[in-house]
């Protein structure tokens, strides 16, 4: 069996974090599936940007959309592209979502990244994207920013699907899921079914040991007193961030609060794993695969990283285990201080900024296909 099939006997989904239109038309997206057990699909304006930015792949289809829509302004011309790849793989993985009775088969497009600080503006363009792809495995990417939250809230109690983005520290971790429960509470409050509606947590990983590892770097070259506990810690707290906010995962999923909601048919928001990707060469490539293994949880995964764990990977149940362990690197993190907390508010930042940039070059390149007007 695959590797990757054996990471479900460990609850655990594994979705692809990709999407490109020659790859989907050349079936590469069900052959994960039917090989490897892969049950969903991410995308964000990076991949987007990577995808649409270069080549020719989505020319002819440019070209039949401004046929049709003559004059039409860059962003619409964009989402037609992006909407027409997520439709592909939604059917793609029809049968995984019809299969897992609405538990999985997800793919994911995400609101611009230009409304992450506008609760209001989020919530509409979420409608509007929801009601264009009109797929039920559809789920709308929404950053965990302190306007996101509401916009979560509001979005869910809509009956529209959510993907949290762009999370790194626990405390925004634990508002967008209570976020969720808030808007499953409005749907139940107003009648009306919660057992088909879908969320992930999607927690940032290898981005923080990036940050928190330079520190730990320079002031190990600066030869300071501390060097032998930094380096101990080295590559171990973001691992230990993420079994921290599973634990509070597991504790939630037995509050009264939520059994409440369990009783009526409510799916679990699992805590989906994104930037898995390995970025320091000394690390294993699999690092935040292998590491992150538990129940009700979700990693989505680049091709590279995919294919490492193919042949490599280590199946376990690795998530749940030396929770002490993880409390001791957070503890020893903020004695050293190397300041998580500061960190993650600045990736949360950079991360919009990130998307922003990519977003702009995205739509910089659609606009260059602008047929010239007559």
């Amino acid at each position: 069996m695959s590797l990757l099939k054996d990471l479900a006997s460990h609850g655990q989904a594994v979705w692809l974090d990709f999407v490109d239109r020659k790859f989907l038309e050349a079936g590469g997206l069900k052959k994960l599936v039917e090989e490897d057990g892969l049950t969903g699909v991410t995308s964000n304006p990076s991949i987007f940007e990577k995808a649409m930015g270069y080549g020719d792949a989505y020319d002819a289809t440019l070209a039949e959309y401004d046929k049709a829509h003559p004059g039409a302004a860059t962003m619409d011309r964009y989402e037609a592209l992006a909407i027409e790849d997520i439709k592909a793989a939604a059917e793609t993985l029809a049968p995984v979502y019809e299969a897992k009775q609405a538990k999985d088969g997800y793919v994911s497009l995400e609101v611009s990244p230009y409304l992450a600080n506008d609760t209001d503006a989020t919530i509409a363009e979420a409608q509007k994207l929801w009601a264009a792809v009109d797929r039920p495995n559809l789920m709308i990417k929404i950053p965990g920013t302190a306007a996101g939250v509401p916009a979560i809230a509001a979005t869910i109690a809509a009956g529209i699907n959510v993907n949290v983005t762009l999370l790194f520290s626990n405390s925004a971790y634990q508002a967008v899921a209570l976020a969720y429960v808030e808007g499953l509470e409005q749907r139940v409050a107003e009648g009306l079914p919660i057992d088909r509606i879908a969320s992930v947590a999607s927690f940032f990983v290898s981005r923080i040991d990036s940050k928190i590892d330079d520190k730990i770097a320079a002031r190990v070259k600066d030869g300071d007193p501390e060097s032998e506990a930094l380096k101990a810690i080295r590559g171990k707290v973001a691992i230990a961030n993420a079994k921290l906010a599973y634990d509070w995962f597991l504790e939630f999923s037995k509050s009264s609060r939520w059994q409440a909601l369990a009783a009526k048919g409510a799916q679990v928001q699992r805590l989906l794993w994104a930037s898995t990707g390995t970025k320091d060469p000394t690390f294993p490539d699999t690092l935040y695969l292998d590491e992150l293994i538990g129940p009700d949880t979700v990693n989505t995964v680049p091709p590279k990283t995919l294919d490492a764990f193919r042949d490599h990977g280590t199946p376990g149940n690795t998530l749940g285990s030396d929770i002490a362990g993880a409390r001791h690197v957070l503890s020893e993190a903020e004695r050293l201080g190397l300041d998580l907390d500061g960190v993650t508010d600045a990736l949360v930042e950079e991360g919009v900024a990130s998307f922003s940039k990519a977003f702009d070059d995205l739509l910089g390149a659609i606009a260059k296909k602008q047929p010239a007007v007559a």
